[in-house]
């Protein structure tokens, strides 16, 4: 009889022993399961944040693109307006000399001045002719000439608009020495305006295969027609 109860209590023992290493291994699968589910809830919170901060970057950088599409279009415009108006805008432009070796004048009477001697006639509003510019556009105009006298004799040299002086250029004489004198201005002309050149009563001037003596012009830019002004 005391051999059974003996190899029962030895029989407990061993299996308390056991559920209690059971109950052991039970609670560390668990810790670990536990820590495990933790550390997958924290990286998963660590993407998400990652991933809202990208998609606000990403609307920044597509709000970006969208201002440089827009700023693109616009200069893209722009540089259409310009190649549009560069094609319908006139381009006027002369340059002439003399074209005469020895002393021209003096004169009883004033004389218009005609430069034959041509070094460009862009849009041919220059008559080598008659020595007359004629606007062929409204716009505004620049013109400059030069004049060279032996001052033996004064020189005087006057630009005029439609019959209407602008400048004048006047040596007076001083000698047997050369001389030169140059001037300019700024005209603002109608279509048809004439521009010409007058060598002044009792001067002279000299000139040579140096193209002293020179009439320049050309359009600075074209203003709307008066009946287009707002």
């Amino acid at each position: 009889m005391k051999s059974v109860v003996g190899v029962l209590v030895l029989l407990f023992c061993c299996l308390s022993g056991a559920l209690a290493q059971q109950n052991r291994v039970d609670g560390a699968v668990k810790n670990t399961e536990t820590t495990c589910h933790a550390d997958v809830h924290a990286v998963l919170r660590e993407m998400s944040a990652a991933m809202a901060e990208q998609r606000v970057e990403l609307k920044h950088t597509q709000t970006q693109l969208q201002a440089l599409q827009g700023q693109l279009k616009t200069t893209e415009r722009q540089m259409e307006e310009l190649r549009k108006q560069n094609k319908e805008r006139p381009y006027v432009a002369f340059a002439a000399s003399l074209g005469v070796s020895g002393n021209t004048g003096p004169f009883n009477t004033d004389i218009t001045m005609i430069y034959k001697n041509i070094f460009t006639n862009t849009g041919s509003a220059y008559n080598p002719n008659t020595g007359i510019f004629t606007a062929p556009v409204r716009g505004v105009y620049y013109f400059s000439f030069s004049g060279c006298n032996d001052a033996s004799k004064a020189m005087g040299l006057q630009l005029y608009k439609n019959g209407v002086k602008q400048v004048t250029v006047f040596n007076h004489d001083s000698g047997t020495r050369y001389e030169t004198s140059t001037n300019g201005i700024s005209l603002e002309l109608e279509v048809g305006v004439q521009v010409y050149m007058r060598l002044l009563k009792n001067t002279w001037v000299a000139d040579s295969d140096n193209n002293h003596n020179t009439f320049i012009g050309h359009l600075l830019f074209p203003l709307l027609s008066s009946g287009c002004q707002q």
